[in-house]
């Protein structure tokens, strides 16, 4: 090997391919902390925040009698299986309403790889009706259509299928369409552009995010909380941009279920082609009579959550080539003798960093955000599950709830620390609430501490900071050194994972021109600095 030995050439060779990703211009965490920047507001793009009518084409029901619609692909645990969703039949609103009986239509998948007779067929056993109803007079209740969950399994990777649902025997079955098995989890391995996206609802604004994220042409779609806010809606379809304000007597929080039909409507272009991964938000809790909550969310989409071990739609995990996603609730009980702790706990001691070197974690409300809105509202969550993220290394974290764009530097426990998660909040989606703009380190701007707990978890854990530029204040006052970019505009996210240590992230604001980034950055893995805590299987 004359002067270099194998281990050198070993390391050249990996250094060499980790710096042909790094585009010129583009910086990388190793070059961090940067030091915070806050974009100015650019108020000529904060209008149009105003839902489809249910008279716009796109949300219209054009299917007749029990063909599928609102048709979508959700990944399994694994990349052998997937789950197709849709529904038959149509919703009814009203005093008077009639359940479907999921008995009458078959779930029925057929499929086969592109080019090839759809000789695969899968029969599901998961088909449902839910219903959202009221105890009050003059509200009115709802009951779903038909919605089916049918898992194909033993796929291929990275392979592209065609396939179509419904019930052969009506017939009613579903035009062809198509989508891309993940690839085989392994290091070298990783779907090409996942796309992240929170707080979606359905206005102009949306459809302005839809269009520019499907130029970017994703594999995967992870949507962080907030659905189709239907809960923005009284029973009889009246709306409102802030629901207590225009509604502050109704006897509860009312929501308007067939926004969730529009919303459905509306993506399946997308989500029948494109694998949709939906964390819950605060917006899709949607109580109901006998204290029912989250119904329509964990009805509508199919989640890994028995493939993962976990007993509730509200957490999971799934892995995406060669990495592991852990999708956590902040709406359900979260402290360390709950069992999404346990289920968490057990989670991360099982997967395997040799085959899944990228951890990324997802849930709604944000740890870190410098915004008024909403600002340390999940402080709770963090004091109770911060320590065991950054004890297995979790190297990037989405959040939505702020509606507006924010990424950190490296941080952990409100430091600075070169092995912290990247926190990026996501919330700007397009929803009819309206940008967030303020700031809390503006002068006047701090919240009162008593204002800040999330109202449906309860409890109060954001006290002052005790150490660093912001001791004994709520707020800091300037913007936090672990704020690194901010910025009020509406957009989504585009993350591409390199190899082992690099990953690219792209910002891409719906005001800009197709493929132009607001703000990019490598986010640079480096397990030899920061070891973490992590099941590894020793090769032989």
């Amino acid at each position: 090997m004359g002067l270099f030995t194998l281990p050198t050439v070993a390391l050249f060779i990996l250094l060499t391919l980790s710096l042909a990703f790094v585009h010129e211009g583009i910086p990388t965490t190793l070059d961090g902390p940067f030091k915070p920047v806050t974009v100015p507001l650019d108020k000529s793009f904060r209008g149009n925040a105003v839902d489809l009518p249910e008279t716009d084409p796109r949300v219209k029901r054009i299917v007749k009698g029990f063909k599928p619609e609102q048709i979508s692909v959700s990944l399994s645990g694994t990349h052998d299986s997937v789950w197709i969703s849709w529904i038959t039949g149509e919703f009814q609103i009203g005093d008077n309403i009639e359940p479907l009986d999921p008995k009458t239509v078959s779930g029925v998948v057929v499929y086969g790889r592109y080019g090839f007779p759809m000789t695969n067929r899968s029969t599901g056993n998961n088909s449902l009706v839910y219903n959202q109803l009221y105890q009050f007079e003059g509200l009115k209740n709802y009951t779903s259509g038909i919605i089916h969950h049918v898992r194909l399994a033993g796929l291929i990777p990275n392979t592209l299928y065609q396939y179509q649902c419904g019930d052969p025997s009506i017939p009613a079955m579903s035009r062809v369409s198509y989508f891309k098995t993940m690839p085989v989890s392994g290091p070298k391995s990783y779907p090409s552009r996942v796309a992240v996206v929170g707080d979606l609802g359905l206005t102009y604004n949306t459809t302005s995010t839809v269009d520019h994220l499907l130029a970017n042409r994703p594999d995967l779609l992870l949507l962080v909380g907030d659905v189709s806010y239907a809960d923005l809606y009284l029973t009889n379809g009246t709306g409102s941009d802030c629901y207590s304000c225009s509604f502050p007597h109704t006897p509860i929080q009312e929501t308007y279920q067939p926004r969730w039909d529009y919303w459905g409507r509306y993506m399946q272009p997308l989500v029948s082609k494109v694998p949709i991964m939906v964390i819950e938000g605060d917006h899709d809790i949607e109580q109901q009579a006998g204290n029912q909550t989250f119904v329509s969310y964990s009805s509508r989409f199919a989640f890994p959550s028995e493939e993962s071990g976990s007993s509730s739609t509200l957490f999971y995990s799934f892995n995406a080539g060669g990495i592991h996603f852990i999708m956590l609730g902040a709406y359900t009980a979260y402290n360390k003798s709950a069992d999404q702790y346990v289920w968490l706990e057990k989670d991360l001691a099982n997967f395997d960093r040799n085959v899944t070197p990228w951890l990324v974690a997802t849930w709604h409300p944000p740890w870190y955000s410098t915004y008024v809105a909403h600002y340390r509202e999940a402080e709770c969550m963090r004091v109770e599950m911060e320590d065991i993220l950054y004890k297995y290394g979790v190297d990037i974290v989405f959040n939505g709830h702020v509606h507006a764009y924010e990424r950190s530097n490296r941080v952990y426990n409100y430091t600075l620390d070169p092995c912290g998660p990247v926190y990026i909040t996501v919330g700007d989606g397009g929803n009819r609430e309206k940008m967030a703009i303020a700031h809390a380190d503006e002068p006047g701007n701090c919240p009162e501490p008593c204002t800040t707990p999330d109202k449906f978890m309860g409890g109060f854990c954001a006290f002052n900071f005790t150490s660093g530029p912001a001791a004994g204040k709520f707020c800091w006052d300037r913007q936090p050194e672990y704020s690194a970019y901010r910025e009020s505009s509406f957009g989504h996210g585009i993350l591409e994972v390199k190899n082992e240590t690099h990953a690219l992230w792209s910002w891409h604001r719906n005001q800009d021109f197709y493929g132009y980034a607001g703000d990019q950055i490598f986010i640079v893995r480096q397990p030899d600095s920061c070891p973490v805590t992590a099941n590894v299987t020793q090769n032989n």
